[in-house]
């Protein structure tokens, strides 16, 4: 007879700590087949009202799901619509494969409660109860078990293991905070942090890394120095000083890029570019760019317009894009005539500093004969009237 054990629950999101102690559950039960299933609408408490949908939620664990062996990711209980019940996930499960002997698995605090569960008596009859649970609970826990065991003929086993001290509740509110990364498998933070869930503000850190495996060696001091320079152009001039970091890190995202590549993705998510842009491949970047760290990366509308814009200007810029045009002109590795001059101008008076920085562009072009996008005029133009 087969082996099996059940794991479900909210997975709101599914953790390490899930998947360290259900790696434990299954390999002290030598359990055959493991199944991972994801709460629907759970019956004790409504879930949080930041709560994904119940498909995301189940994508994420069919992720987490990677790292174990003879595992199901199941949508029988999102699949109903309705309050999902263990019993009936049992009775299920025991109906399409009768010979299998099943272990509900679950943590400390809800086996406690286990007692006011729907048909429990039906659960008691037909599964052991597997528990794992942190140490100063493991007393606690053992008088439980001898009292179901004697009140309800309940078979129960305890797992052996340190359960991660972190509940998916405060690993939300972390993500808030941009904290958590280290308790998340790396490709469910890049699925929450894409897809924007919890309202999470992704770990600067990560960002970081994420943007520079994407450059060449020489490129990395230039992404470095734009973010430094753009944190202090935002304090200067009181804007976001988060935003200004976002936006430089990812600035460059695909400026590595070649111009096919560039094609590709403006054709993938329909960018519109035009007669000078399409000639002009250091253009390219900062539309795909934009997108891409949209995608990707989940930036606000804030965030993409600064990227998209970062290397022609525009007329009437934000504060954000502002920064960002100038941070990636004057950040430290640059080295030109009347840089210092810029640099200087850039803490004194940012209007004044982005008109000279977009003159100097537009010089700088056409001394190398190229046609210079009528965006930097227009943005020099605005500025000229205001």
């Amino acid at each position: 007879m087969k082996k099996a054990g059940i794991f479900g629950g909210t997975f709101n999101p599914p953790h390490i700590g899930h998947i360290e102690s259900v790696m434990a559950a299954k390999q002290q039960l030598d359990l055959d087949l493991l199944y991972l299933i994801p709460t629907g609408h759970p019956p004790h408490k409504p879930l949080p009202e930041d709560s994904p949908e119940p498909e995301q939620r189940l994508s994420m664990l069919k992720l987490a799901s990677r790292a174990l062996s003879e595992t199901v990711v199941s949508d029988m209980e999102t699949a109903r619509g309705k309050i999902s019940y263990t019993a009936d996930t049992l009775h299920e499960l025991r109906e399409k494969y009768p010979d299998t002997q099943y272990w509900l698995i679950m943590g400390g605090d809800m086996f406690l409660s286990i007692e006011q569960w729907y048909r429990v008596d039906y659960i008691f009859r037909h599964s052991t109860i597997a528990v794992f649970a942190r140490a100063q609970e493991k007393e606690k826990i053992k008088a439980h078990m001898k009292k179901l065991g004697l009140e309800y003929g309940a078979k129960t086993v305890y797992i052996r293991t340190k359960p991660l001290d972190i509940s998916s509740t405060e690993l939300r509110r972390m993500l808030k905070a941009r904290e958590g990364l280290e308790f998340l498998q790396p490709d469910i933070y890049a699925y929450i942090v894409s897809n924007r869930l919890y309202g999470v503000k992704p770990d600067f850190r990560w960002l970081l890394s994420m943007s520079l495996k994407r450059h060449d060696a020489k490129r990395i001091p230039h992404v470095l120095g734009t973010e430094q320079e753009a944190v202090k152009l935002a304090e200067r001039w009181g804007g976001d000083p988060d935003e200004a970091r976002t936006a430089a890190i990812l600035h460059d995202i695909t400026k590595n890029l070649k111009q096919d590549e560039q094609l590709l993705l403006c054709e993938k998510y329909g960018i519109i570019i035009d007669s000078v842009e399409i000639k002009t491949e250091k253009l390219l970047h900062a539309k795909t760019g934009a997108r891409v760290a949209y995608e990707e990366f989940g930036i606000s509308q804030n965030v993409y317009d600064a990227i998209f814009w970062h290397t022609t200007g525009k007329a009437d810029m934000s504060l954000l894009e502002k920064i960002l045009y100038l941070a990636d002109y004057i950040e430290p590795t640059r080295e030109f005539d009347g840089i210092d001059r810029l640099r200087d101008l850039c803490y004194r008076d940012l209007n004044k500093a982005l008109k000279l920085a977009l003159s100097m562009s537009i010089l700088e072009m056409e001394s190398r004969g190229i046609v210079p996008h009528p965006r930097s005029s227009e943005a020099l133009r605005f500025l000229d009237d205001a």
